[in-house]
């Protein structure tokens, strides 16, 4: 268990990012990166920290076997081939999941099937008895990902997915996930975890928190408190684990936690039009641990101030197109303007056809009618900011790679983000005072 080859899933776009955090939780040199993940050759001890500390990735998995394959007697093979009884025991459940790209095999069923089989009769062999499958809960989950010659096969030591921290349990349509909000936070380079002191520390506010993904990430950040510290992993039902290991380090992760002195003033903030959200932000705050140094308030990005005196980073998934009533002012205007539209018939959904909105842009409110695409919302809100956000970086996370010209800003940086099958950009702003109309230009 001292050299095992580790490779951790993330969502495209994030690789650079991970690849980086996984040297700084465990200390060794990187195997390799590729599209959608990292690998690293490192310790049973450096999967169970990775999982208690990677805000990034989307699981920490174990190769155990890698090589060619022709059909699915060969995948029964490969898989026959693997200890499986040092991992787990036969009165434990299993899953095996299948992922493929460009492979030959007809069926990814019956592939999934032939590996499941191949474990199963192992342990027959091995030890008189076969474990059980549930597709629902299962204690131990094995992935098989196939290309066009290539076999790879692992077992996850995280079960449920990392993004699921723990701490939400009030949420709003389709939010977003935790790990791509960690994402957006470090590409900002935001120093909420660097900061030597408190007052170090640059503000960070989100105008559209909804349930408070970003705000609760960014301060657990700032406290350095570990995404996993609320949650158990599948690794903890593993013959490997050792109970007392685990608390050890679980015990220095939280001797590394950031005291917030009683009273401090908060340097995350959050707002939400929709006062429904930001109660929820709130207990979700509140079950993460970090409700004392975030401050959230309702309110309409069109007309909020800045929470503070001091420039920041304004960070946000703003609402757009069908969604922008979520916006306030802008949203209600334009929904007043639909309104005196001749009616139109509801759409509907059909495969090949048009597609819902896509999950995690937008935010629980009323819905306007087919045509707005939120020009307006963002000509006002990028007017609103000129007049009283000099100084701050606005940071924009969304699907339209016209939104820079629909702001009428120039981004200074654009990086591409993947939620989920939805390739995004993350825009940054550098905001400057609006000029009056009367001043001459500089020389």
């Amino acid at each position: 268990m001292n050299q095992l080859k580790l490779f951790l899933p993330c969502a495209a776009g994030v690789e650079d990012m991970l690849a980086d955090e996984v040297q700084r939780i465990t200390n060794e040199p990187l195997a390799f990166k590729a599209r959608g993940g990292v690998g690293i050759k490192a310790s049973w001890r450096d999967a169970m920290r990775l999982n208690l500390h990677s805000r990034l990735s989307q699981r920490v998995l174990v190769q155990l076997w890698h090589g060619g394959y022709r059909g699915e007697q060969d995948l029964y093979n490969a898989a026959g081939e693997i200890a499986w009884e040092i991992w787990f025991t036969p009165q434990q459940t299993i899953k095996v999941e299948i992922t493929a790209q460009h492979s030959p095999l007809t069926s990814l069923n019956f592939a999934a099937l032939k590996i499941k089989d191949a474990i199963c009769d192992r342990f027959r062999d091995k030890r008189g008895e076969r474990p059980s499958v549930d597709t629902t809960w299962p204690d131990v989950r094995i992935y098989a990902h196939l290309t066009t010659d290539e076999l790879t096969l692992y077992i996850d030591t995280s079960g449920e997915p990392l993004f699921k921290r723990g701490w939400r349990e009030d949420k709003g349509d389709a939010p977003l996930k935790e790990t791509l909000a960690a994402a957006m936070i470090a590409a900002t380079g935001w120093n909420g975890g660097e900061a030597q002191t408190l007052d170090d520390i640059t503000p960070l506010y989100d105008p559209c928190c909804g349930s408070g993904t970003v705000v609760i990430e960014a301060a657990q950040i700032a406290l350095n408190i570990p995404p996993g510290m609320l949650r158990r992993f599948a690794f903890e039902k593993m013959l490997p684990f050792q109970q007392h290991v685990w608390t050890a380090i679980q015990d220095e992760a939280e001797r590394d936690m950031r005291d917030w002195p009683e009273g401090h003033a908060p340097m995350v903030f959050g707002s939400d039009v929709s006062f429904r959200m930001v109660d929820f932000a709130q207990r979700n705050a509140e079950r993460a641990g970090v409700a004392h140094a975030i401050e959230l308030r309702g309110g309409d990005a069109l007309q909020r101030l800045p929470p503070t005196q001091k420039p920041g980073v304004m960070l946000l998934n703003p609402p757009y197109g069908e969604r922008i009533a979520a916006a306030g002012v802008a949203g209600e205007n334009a929904s007043a303007r639909a309104q005196r539209m001749e009616p139109r018939a509801p759409r509907t959904f059909t495969a090949g056809k048009a597609a819902p909105p896509a999950p995690g842009l937008g935010r629980e409110s009323a819905q306007m009618t087919d045509g707005g695409d939120g020009s307006e919302f963002f000509q006002q809100l990028a007017a609103h900011w000129k007049s009283h956000y000099a100084g701050w970086s606005a940071w924009l996370l969304t699907p339209d790679l016209k939104l820079p010209g629909k702001m009428r800003f120039k981004e200074s940086r654009r990086v591409p983000l993947w939620n989920g099958p939805i390739e995004c950009r993350l825009f940054r702003f550098d905001l400057t005072a609006r000029r009056a109309p009367d001043t001459p230009p500089a020389a």
